[in-house]
């Protein structure tokens, strides 16, 4: 049985992504697994490094210093879900 065939043909694949799925198809399937988590991990963390970039940044946000302005002038009070 040919592992890589639930792959398909993807022309527009990268050479680095031919050459990860080349690999991946070499090793058993829990590697693969693993492989497959640790990808998603690097991700998640190019992820996480975009939001904190945009939230050190300097930038002015007038929408959202107006929100936190007028949130924070509201009364704190428990959520009525009757109002909901």
């Amino acid at each position: 049985m040919n592992r890589g065939s639930c792959f398909g043909s993807f022309p527009r694949m990268s050479t680095a992504t031919q050459d990860i799925l080349r690999v991946c198809e070499t090793l058993p399937l829990e590697k693969q697994l693993e492989v497959a988590d640790f990808a998603r991990f690097l991700l998640a963390q190019q992820g996480d490094a975009a939001w904190e970039n945009f939230l050190a940044s300097t930038q002015p946000r007038p929408k959202l210093e107006m929100f936190l302005r007028d949130s924070a002038m509201e009364a704190d009070e428990p959520m009525n879900l009757g109002r909901l």
